[in-house]
């Protein structure tokens, strides 16, 4: 009689192709339901098993985000006269705050993150962002002293912005700054996300490998505590700590050898054994040592079940007379712009990583449900005493782990609702038992940086400072702006100039530079649609049409719907392919041994790459690019009748 890991793999399929044919795999498009825009490669173990891995990945919120927020005192108020740091009581308040800041990061990332899974049929995980939490605590300031403005006002000001947000997701308007960015920057983005992953995961969020030096900010770090300053940067000792040499070998190269295997659960199990081994006292990479803090958190632990009343955060705490004060305005505008520049690019970053980009449309699938789930979970969380919740860009890897459809964000709701019951045991995930992933992660969203439009130094350049920027001001707002800023330059001085004198344009301005204009965003991807009608979402178009079944998607946009996979995909797999032929003709080239005997030369290197380049010239540029390109290859290599052979 087999045993059960042997009919494991019938059950599962049988399981798959069961779930797929019901009511729930229609509604998600699983693949087999047999909805026309069902997603290719999607099966509901799998979508179970991101889910899992997108949570091990993001639960660090759950115990980060309440220690960052509760940093601002929350609605506690110390004695008058008396030092907050000596006030006893005061300091007891501030503890209870942050224990109530655990239930409201979990509750609304489990409502953030069901919404958009269950409406916007996405894969993703909404929390409480990191750097714009960090901003909601710098104005409100250190246990609300030495802020610009007062905790009930910044929690005003977070309730209007996810206000502002919903009305601007509902006509269109946020979809729109999707279409604006130009196709270079929008990948560049997926790429300076993947870089920013790697830092946090190497920094002191995750392994602790870098971020130990306060003069070159990125120094070593991985120091044991005895050997830190009062700041925590290392003084000498760097790379010593045990618990950082776990996450690297056990969360990191063992994640590395599964997914070289492709082992299913490769993210999931390496974390879920580094937790495991970090959890026993008294070894060196425990996660309680025996110091007032470690003892704290183990008694914290032990607890396992633990359920937490709402007493001191809710929405009596919200100061609506704020409105007043110049400073609450200045952190609206900054809580939209950052919102909207960081959620819309990381939306559309994962959405390209799971293949739900539409390049044609210049959107994704299920924006509309999505953009409003993100917006009204603002509002929500504002209520709660919560700063902005925002898409997070571990949710990539869910989506490596195979995550497709709304399931995976389901299942990951379901893992942050038992942590509002299991918050002890699901806060108690180190750092770095998901630092190493998401390096791998970042890896991952990197490889898209190929498919960047490197020949044009105006394509090229704004995506290169986006990159850049992103991790280094650890920003991705910040990335955004400095790409497209850099972009609209480099885009519009060149075309002034040649309104000028059609001879000031620069070389490739007309054959290399992808194309792009303000209009092109004003136009909705191929349905023959302008100017306002392209503007608004689909059913925003009907509903002023007067159509009955306006939320309903029509024949006519099923029909684009998949043209735009279609040609996306064709996309895709060219750049893939031509990715390919590049690696093969380079390894050939090189097997060919010396054109002289003995070493290779920087010119035999170069040569192979011109043959390369020009072999696949012909697939990317115009026939006369062809022919000017074979005229300076043969002036070139007159030498070489092989590599001309080839090009021909």
């Amino acid at each position: 009689m087999p045993s059960l890991l042997q009919r494991w793999p019938a059950t599962r399929d049988a399981l798959n192709d069961r779930v797929a044919r019901s009511a729930v795999g229609h509604w998600f498009r699983l693949e087999g339901c047999g909805h026309p825009l069902e997603r290719p490669g999607s099966r509901f173990t799998t979508e179970i098993r991101a889910g899992l891995v997108t949570f091990a990945s993001v639960v660090y919120i759950v115990a980060l985000n309440p220690s960052i927020v509760s940093s601002t005192g929350g609605p506690c108020v110390a004695a008058p006269g008396v030092n907050r740091a000596t006030d006893e009581a005061y300091q007891i308040c501030v503890q209870e705050v942050r224990q109530e800041y655990i239930i409201v990061t979990a509750a609304l990332s489990t409502l953030a993150t069901g919404l958009i899974g269950i409406f916007a049929n996405m894969p993703l995980a909404l929390s409480t962002g990191l750097g714009v939490n960090s901003y909601f605590a710098s104005i409100v300031g250190q246990y609300g002293v030495g802020g610009s403005v007062t905790y009930g006002q910044a929690c005003g000001a977070v309730f209007v912005e996810g206000l502002l947000f919903f009305f601007l997701s509902l006509i269109g308007l946020r979809q729109w700054l999707a279409r604006l960015m130009p196709r270079s920057l929008t990948i560049s983005v997926s790429v300076a996300i993947g870089l920013f992953l790697a830092l946090i995961g190497l920094g002191p969020a995750g392994l602790g490998v870098v971020g130990g030096d306060y003069i070159d900010l990125v120094g070593l770090g991985g120091c044991l505590p005895e050997f830190q300053d009062a700041n925590g940067y290392c003084e000498s000792h760097v790379l010593r700590s045990p618990k950082m040499w776990v996450g690297i070998f056990v969360g990191g190269i063992f994640t590395a050898l599964l997914s070289i295997y492709r082992v299913r659960g490769a993210f999931l199990w390496p974390i879920l054994l580094v937790a495991i081994i970090s959890w026993p006292r008294s070894t060196p990479v425990t996660l309680f040592p025996h110091t007032a803090t470690g003892d704290a958190a183990f008694d914290f632990f032990k607890q396992v079940a633990r359920w937490t009343p709402l007493d001191k955060l809710g929405p009596q705490n919200i100061d609506w007379s704020g409105f007043g004060n110049g400073q609450v305005w200045i952190a609206l505008i900054t809580f939209l712009y950052v919102d909207a520049l960081d959620t819309t690019g990381t939306m559309t970053a994962m959405s390209r990583a799971a293949g739900l980009y539409n390049e044609v449309a210049g959107d994704f699938e299920g924006s509309t449900p999505a953009f409003l789930a993100d917006s009204g979970c603002i509002s929500i969380g504002a209520l709660m005493g919560s700063s902005p919740c925002t898409a997070f860009v571990e949710s990539a890897a869910g989506i490596a782990e195979g995550g497709r459809t709304g399931i995976t964000a389901c299942t990951t709701a379901f893992c942050f609702f038992l942590t509002l019951f299991f918050a002890p045991i699901f806060s108690s995930i180190p750092s770095w038992a998901t630092g190493s992933t998401l390096v791998i992660v970042g890896s991952l969203m990197a490889a898209n940086a190929r498919t960047i439009n490197w020949d044009y130094a105006g394509d090229a350049i704004p995506a290169f400072v986006t990159i850049v920027l992103v991790p280094f001001t650890y920003n991705i707002a910040y990335g955004i702006i400095g790409g497209a800023c850099t972009f609209i330059i480099l885009h519009n001085v060149p075309k002034m100039l040649g309104r000028i004198h059609p001879s000031l344009l620069p070389p490739g301005h007309d054959t290399i530079k992808e194309p792009y204009s303000l209009g092109m965003t004003l136009s909705s991807g191929g349905n023959g649609l302008s100017g306002w009608r392209a503007f608004v979402p689909p059913w925003l178009r009907k509903a002023l049409s007067g159509e009955r079944h306006f939320w309903k998607q029509t024949d006519e946009e099923i029909r684009s719907t998949l043209e735009g996979r279609r040609i996306t995909d064709a996309r895709t797999q060219a750049r893939a392919s031509q990715a390919a032929r590049e690696r093969e003709e380079m390894r050939a080239t090189m097997t060919q041994g010396p054109q002289e005997g003995g070493a290779f030369k920087d010119h035999d290197l170069e040569a192979g790459l011109r043959n390369v380049r020009s072999r696949n010239a012909p697939q990317q540029q115009s026939q006369a690019q062809h022919d000017e390109i074979e005229k300076l290859r043969d002036e070139e290599e007159p030498a070489s009748p092989d590599a001309s052979s080839k090009g021909e």
